[in-house]
């Protein structure tokens, strides 16, 4: 089966080009992917200094995403990361570099809007959704992972929303709406607010995660999932993931998250 990413393609080399002489090493690729029958593994590939959602990470998932639609006989997909932890948030230094190059805060918002574009494509996928979590789940991370189907964590692994920490309001990928519905309007406000750190049974009990277990079986925790899941009818599976979708869409009742773009780039752009 051909993975979702089809890879760039390599010009050949003309006999009058130069001998490749040593540069920087690339970058790694932004995911990974694997497959085993109809389940698809995406792994966050994090650079070498930090396990971020840069832009290269969402235009990756944005693409694996939309040729879903292509592919029904891909029915669950468990997003993990290669990194020490799931993820740190948001890349903010590409955000002040985008700003910089255009005051205007258009750039900003075409970044910001890639965000909502994934958010949005793992509700709308007919796909069963599974994030393994371990490590910190920061910010971004965290809204990236509310909006997969099932959560599962490692008991040592650790969340924080530190977006008002930061001077920001927490507007990345629309996910207000989305940890409110799954966890709890009460909860999830102090925890915005206070901007505390807490653990996976925290999580647990909050609802932002449905399964704790220790780091060493966390696959075969993910996996007590995907097996059943895999055997089970997918047109059952897609309806009752739409059927689940749109209850929740409904309990939002004011969907503000188009707005989460311009939010991020008015409030970067205010004098510090």
């Amino acid at each position: 089966m051909n993975s979702p990413i089809a890879p760039a393609p390599v010009s050949a080399a003309s006999d009058r080009e130069p001998a490749h002489t040593p540069g920087p090493s690339p970058l790694p690729a932004p995911l990974t992917l694997s497959r085993t029958g109809p389940v698809l593994h995406v792994r966050l590939n994090p650079s070498a200094q930090d396990d971020i959602l840069s832009s290269a990470v969402l235009d990756a998932l944005i693409a694996v995403l939309d040729n879903l639609h292509d592919q029904p006989d891909i029915r669950i997909l468990v997003l993990s990361s290669l990194g020490d932890d799931f993820c740190l948030g948001a890349d903010r230094r590409e955000y002040q570099d985008a700003l910089a190059a255009d005051p205007t805060g258009a750039a900003l918002r075409r970044i910001a809007d890639k965000a909502h574009r994934v958010c949005q494509a793992l509700e709308d996928t007919h796909v069963i959704t599974i994030a393994r979590l371990h490590g910190k789940v920061i910010g971004a991370g965290l809204a990236l992972a509310a909006y997969c189907d099932l959560r599962a964590g490692a008991d040592t692994s650790h969340f924080r929303m530190p977006e008002v920490g930061l001077g920001l309001a927490p507007a990345w990928g629309g996910a207000m709406g989305r940890l409110i519905t799954e966890a709890g309007a009460a909860r999830i406000r102090e925890l915005m607010l206070t901007c505390d750190d807490f653990d996976a049974p925290t999580a647990h009990r909050l609802g932002l995660l449905h399964k704790v277990a220790p780091l060493d079986e966390l696959d075969d925790t993910i996996t007590a999932w995907t097996k059943p899941l895999a055997r089970r009818s997918p047109q059952a599976l897609v309806l009752t993931k739409r059927m689940l979708t749109g209850y929740a869409r409904a309990a939002r009742t004011a969907d503000t998250t188009l707005l989460d773009s311009h939010l991020l780039a008015a409030q970067l752009a205010q004098p510090r």
